[in-house]
This record gives structure tokens, C-alpha cells and sequence, in this order.
């Protein structure tokens, strides 16, 4: 590998955790400066915010709901135009967020992120965060493991034409 390659390499490592920590300490300004396009994709939830006017709406929204919510770095990869992060992500829901009201309570979750960037530079122009939601909305108290017996009758109360469904396949099926 080329030394101008390893340089690369360090500059985007260097953005990469220069925009998580900014992130920790809600300094936007320096995290919108690590994008040379800013776009966040949410594959768990199905959200894209694109441009800056979207992603400094999902800054707000996610930190009024979570005001202490970080990040912890745990391993770096890379790509050939991509550094990918795994991390873990806390947080206290303390405000609303999108109807729902605070519950008080904490998560943590462990999270990857693909941060792509533009093809020799070290500008972000996407960051893909991959994550497992309900892993988050249990921890939370909104979803319920449904192998418990509280996931069970959960299911049921929340979904009853599906869990009816489903019911009415099986006793068909036998």
C-alpha cells in the first residue's frame, strides 16, 4: 500500500472520529464539516435525512429526545471509499420523540456505522448506521421480548388481527 493511500486512510480516520466526537458534544457545526454531502441512513428504521437542512433536523429531534445520547468507538475497518465503525450507542429518553413521552429509562446498543466518502477524498457524503431497534425500544420498556410471557400477552393486546390470523393458519394447518 502507497504512503499517499496510508495518508488517506489516517485523514478519514482522523474525520471519522473527529465527527463521532463532535456528535458526543453536540458540536454540529464541526460534525456537519466532516460531510462533504450530509446524509444519514437509518436502516433499522427505514429514515434517510438528506442534506443539511434534514440532518440537522434528525440532530435536533434525536438529542431533544435524548439529551445525553454518545457514542463509544470500539474497532475501526476500512474500505476502499468507506470506513466502517462499530460502536455503542447510549442514551436516556428524557424528551418526547415523535409523540412518544419520555420514559426516563436507558439504552445501550451496539451499532455499526459505514461512513462512505467521495471517491480520494476524506469528505463523508453518507453515514449508513446499522442497528437493531428493538433492542433499543425494550431496554426503552416500548416492546417486550415476545418468548417472556409480558412479550406474549403484548403481542396479542397490540396486534390482535395478525396474532388472529396467524392462529386461524395454524388450526387450518392441522
Amino acid at each position: 500500500m502507497s504512503t499517499t493511500s496510508l495518508s488517506l486512510r489516517d485523514r478519514r480516520d482522523a474525520v471519522v472520529r473527529e465527527h463521532m466526537e463532535s456528535e458526543n458534544h453536540h458540536d454540529f457545526e464541526t460534525t456537519m464539516g466532516t460531510f462533504g454531502h450530509p446524509r444519514y441512513e437509518l436502516y433499522a428504521t427505514g429514515e434517510v435525512y438528506d442534506g443539511a437542512d434534514e440532518v440537522q433536523r434528525y440532530y435536533r429531534e434525536s438529542r431533544t429526545a435524548f439529551p445525553d445520547q454518545r457514542n463509544r468507538l470500539l474497532e475501526l475497518h476500512h474500505a476502499e471509499d468507506a470506513s466502517i465503525a462499530e460502536f455503542e450507542l447510549k442514551g436516556t429518553h428524557l424528551g418526547d420523540y415523535r409523540g412518544l413521552p419520555a420514559t426516563g429509562r436507558a439504552f445501550t446498543c451496539r451499532m455499526s456505522a459505514v461512513f462512505v466518502f467521495t471517491p480520494d477524498t476524506d469528505r463523508i457524503i453518507c453515514e449508513r448506521v446499522y442497528f437493531d431497534s428493538a433492542t433499543i425500544l425494550r431496554q426503552l420498556g416500548i416492546a417486550h421480548d415476545p418468548l417472556t410471557l409480558r412479550g406474549r400477552v403484548a403481542t396479542v393486546l397490540n396486534h390482535p388481527v395478525t396474532i388472529g390470523g396467524a392462529l386461524l393458519r395454524k388450526v387450518r394447518n392441522r
